[in-house]
């Protein structure tokens, strides 16, 4: 139960945050982070109405999408963390969009391996933070091309991880910037915001709110 109050709550939180920015909050979706999260815990939460799960960890997305195979409606899994070349066949065969390409080396692998037309979001490191991966803001127009071209991929849009600050309000300009960034390439998505700030996400075009410990935060492991 804590789960779906804690779902409904956020969903709230984001109709609220949607309605400043003048913005519908159908156009937002929730992207249910579920690392370190039991199987038996994302079907509650997909009860409750979530229909997109995100996974960090390629061996941890194989087992729960094993386990979780017979779901109705099958939920949309999303590759939210790291890839590395390496792990590009398995990833290509779980996920439904990958949120994390952050080279055009790395698009060129998702290309080679896909069966079809694989969506994909550019990582872009906004804030220019060492520890971060992604394009940085002068390398993105190019990449964005290089990858466009690609035969099996389709760039829907950009995604940032924020850097983590007391408050929230000090990443507003990171989501602001990468909204005009990805209206000045013509794309569609932009997964910004997480479960300290998406509620800024949201008033500055988030698309795609990555959500975990808010919504899990007593049952993960």
């Amino acid at each position: 139960m804590d789960i779906e109050r804690n779902i409904q709550e956020i969903k709230k939180r984001i109709a609220s945050a949607a309605k400043r920015a003048g913005r519908s909050p159908d156009k937002i979706t929730i992207v249910a982070v579920t690392k370190g999260v039991e199987p038996r815990d994302i079907k509650i939460a997909m009860e409750a109405g979530v229909r997109h799960i995100g996974e960090n960890r390629i061996q941890e997305a194989k087992i729960k999408t094993e386990c979780l195979s017979l779901l109705e409606p099958r939920p949309t899994w999303h590759m939210v963390g790291r890839l590395q070349t390496n792990k590009v066949k398995t990833a290509v065969g779980i996920f439904d969009i990958i949120h994390s390409i952050d080279s055009v080396r790395l698009a060129e692998s998702v290309s080679k391996r896909a069966q079809s037309i694989f969506p994909v979001l550019l990582q872009v490191n906004i804030s220019g933070e060492g520890t971060k991966s992604g394009f940085s803001m002068t390398e993105l127009p190019k990449a964005v091309e290089e990858v466009a071209r690609l035969p099996n991929l389709k760039v829907e849009g950009l995604m940032t991880v924020a850097p983590f600050v007391k408050d929230p309000e000090e990443v507003r300009p990171i989501f602001r910037r990468l909204r005009q960034i990805r209206d000045s390439l013509g794309l569609e998505h932009l997964s910004m915001g997480m479960s300290d700030d998406f509620e800024i996400a949201v008033e500055e075009g988030a698309t795609l709110v990555r959500i975990g410990r808010a919504i899990f935060e007593e049952c993960r492991k």
